[in-house]
């Protein structure tokens, strides 16, 4: 439409949805285009949001270690943080992939920063365990809440390698494999709560309120950042729903 002098007018239903769009985009709106590189994944839409808001995490968490001399603890939320850096990257580059070709190369980057995550927070684990010693193990809520992240973690990587790489030697068929996708993907989003909630919670242990001083409401701050980065680009339909 165009007015008198010859200015093109948008249609009054054109602007009113454009001021109900949400900020972020709708749910699950970014899809890959066949000409882009799979890593633009990483940047587009709300994917930009949840890098700010994980590298903000992993910022808080090196700077406060880094800050401080290094001792054999140190390795521990060094490694916890860039295990759920790459684990962030690996949902990322994944979410908006269509096509059989995209999902295929998508999903291999994703199981490679996936395995080299889960070594990473084993390693972690082994170095708290270690560092802990003859002292009480488990007996604050970050301990709690860790030792139940660990457990998952190692259950989130079996059944994504049974469903994928195994799905006729354990479950039967490739399709039965195929009908496990959707759990996976759920089950990931509810692991990288449970990982968040256990990072605030570190914030209250007596070393961080003894020594690295990491404050809780900037932690909280980067999560809800990027919380809803990671999920302003859920997909419904791959969850089933």
């Amino acid at each position: 439409m165009a007015s008198a002098t010859g200015i093109p007018q948008e249609h009054p239903q054109t602007i009113e949805a454009q001021e109900d769009e949400p900020l972020l985009g709708r749910p699950g709106q970014v899809v890959q285009k066949e000409t882009d590189y799979i890593f633009y994944n990483l940047f587009t839409g709300s994917a930009t949001v949840a890098q700010f808001g994980i590298w903000i995490l992993v910022i808080l968490v090196w700077s406060g270690i880094l800050s401080h001399n290094l001792i054999f603890f140190s390795a521990h939320p060094l490694l916890n943080s860039s295990a759920l850096l790459l684990q962030v990257q690996a949902s990322l580059i994944l979410q908006p992939t269509v096509t059989p070709q995209q999902k295929l190369r998508g999903t291999r980057i994703h199981y490679a920063l996936q395995t080299i995550s889960v070594a990473a927070f084993i390693i972690a684990f082994i170095i708290i365990e270690i560092n802990k010693g003859d002292h009480p193990h488990f007996d604050s809520p970050h301990g709690v809440l860790g030792l139940v992240t660990y457990i998952l973690i190692i259950l989130q990587a079996l059944g994504g390698v049974i469903q994928y790489f195994l799905p006729v030697q354990v479950l039967g068929s490739i399709d039965r494999g195929k009908r496990f996708y959707k759990y996976h993907r759920v089950s990931g989003y509810m692991l990288l709560l449970v990982e968040l909630a256990t990072v605030a919670a570190a914030t209250r242990t007596d070393f961080n309120l003894a020594v690295l001083s990491i404050s809780l409401w900037s932690v909280l701050v980067a999560i809800v950042v990027l919380i809803a980065g990671v999920g302003g680009r859920i997909k419904k339909g791959k969850l089933g729903l």
